[in-house]
């Protein structure tokens, strides 16, 4: 059996995506309008009674603008988030489609086993999460400081990979932004950038020889490029004699565009 991944939008503008089993499909985020998520439903084919949860990493309002909207336009899904970032939504869900995870501990929704792993990142408890169908696995890895052990070890295996490389730090540097900001994009508990993004490349690659498809995902508008991003990266794995390719497979998801939809 078969997942299929697509990101309706991804950065610090909104973000939100989808995967799908042949019976099942869950939303992950829903930081953009729920026009354009309900859009992005019916531009991937994916009916409005397959959709049965919505899940949350955390509270920033670019993964939870409409987390209420998309609850009324779709009565039918559950949204699932832990007890901190559920303290953190100001967005009035209904208590019966409201559902409490623990950080750390699988859930099933359907044919799909969920796995919200933690993540360094400056909110209440925020997590990563990986989905399960079979021996298939897509993991979703963004607002991250760095890539922890425990990250690394739950990412090894993964088919797809939504990894963040959310800025080239010499732009970000020389960038307008007050030296708070650039502090706390840096920061352990901040985002990964690109180059950070292509060494946990390199030691996936030499850890566990397998074929992967790896997105780069949540770029900063003002901070990257989809290109520099792609570019550093190649290079940062080059400079280790990886050469992208068959094996470990390289796109990018935007801020403000569709992607394909990837299947593994």
């Amino acid at each position: 059996m078969s997942l299929k991944f697509c990101s309706l939008a991804s950065g610090s503008s909104g973000n939100c995506y989808i995967i799908k089993s042949e019976r099942t499909a869950l939303l992950i985020d829903a930081g953009i309008s729920g026009k354009k998520i309900i859009q992005g439903l019916e531009d991937t084919g994916t009916p409005h009674e397959q959709v049965k949860a919505l899940l949350i990493t955390h509270e920033h309002i670019d993964h939870v603008k409409s987390v209420s909207v998309l609850a009324k336009k779709l009565p039918g899904i559950s949204v699932y988030a832990n007890e901190a970032t559920w303290e953190g939504i100001k967005k009035p869900v209904s208590a019966e489609q409201q559902r409490f995870f623990r950080t750390g501990e699988d859930f099933y929704i359907d044919d799909l086993m969920i796995r919200p792993f933690p993540i360094p990142h400056d909110a209440a408890d925020p997590v990563g999460f990986s989905v399960y169908c079979e021996d298939k696995q897509i993991s979703i890895v963004t607002d991250v400081g760095c890539v922890t052990e425990p990250i690394f070890e739950e990412i090894v295996d993964a088919d797809l990979l939504l990894l963040e490389a959310n800025h080239e730090k010499e732009i970000l540097l020389m960038g307008r932004y007050p030296y708070q900001l650039k502090h706390r994009i840096l920061g352990e508990k901040g985002h990964l950038s690109n180059v950070s993004a292509g060494e946990c490349l390199c030691r996936l690659a030499r850890t566990k020889k397998k074929s992967r498809q790896i997105l780069l995902g949540h770029l900063s508008h003002e901070n990257n490029d989809p290109a520099v991003a792609m570019l550093t990266v190649k290079n940062t794995l080059m400079e280790k004699s990886i050469i992208p390719g068959s094996e470990l497979k390289l796109g990018i998801v935007t801020r403000d565009c569709m992607s394909y939809i990837y299947e593994v």
